[in-house]
């Protein structure tokens, strides 16, 4: 199975691309990048036509994405929200099942405990995928970690039948 992990935002947008089989393998990672100077709807159109471009691309067999957590800024959280849901679209338009995680969900998955630091987390994603050093930037290791989660994570829903 090969998942693509997003870690949606409307400036830099991470990606992550594992397959797994016997281990993890790390297929692909980076993030898609907007100008903050663009309009809204520019940087939107960006985002889903990049989306699409690595579907199109890799042809991932699902797509795991970080559900919205909502912080102090709500600005953020909207923009946040809109970069997911271009994540979202793309997904349904090729017909790719979505799976959405907490980030709680994700580093209790990656790394054996909810509350683990970014550093802790981006470790962990190194050590898993076998990798010499950690995915830079933090939004591509982010990604990356989103699609571990997923890939760990759907054995374990399949076998209690969820």
């Amino acid at each position: 199975m090969l998942t693509l992990g997003i870690d949606p935002g409307t400036a830099r947008m991470g990606f992550g691309l594992v397959a797994d089989g016997n281990d993890l393998t790390m297929i692909d990672f980076g993030v898609i990048e907007t100008a903050s100077s663009a309009p809204m709807t520019e940087r939107l159109l960006t985002l889903h036509q990049a989306v699409t471009r690595l579907i199109t691309t890799h042809q991932p067999d699902a797509l795991a994405v970080e559900q919205l957590f909502f912080a102090r800024n709500v600005t953020t959280a909207i923009a946040v929200g809109q970069a997911r849901g271009v994540v979202l679209l793309a997904a349904a338009e090729a017909g790719i099942p979505v799976a959405e995680y907490t980030p709680s969900e994700v580093k209790q998955a990656v790394a054996g405990y909810g509350k683990a630091d970014k550093p802790q987390m981006q470790e962990m994603v190194r050590l898993i995928l076998r990798l010499d050093d950690i995915p830079r930037p933090d939004d591509a290791a982010d990604a990356l970690a989103i699609a571990v989660c997923h890939a760990q994570t759907v054995p374990f829903r399949n076998s209690i039948g969820q």
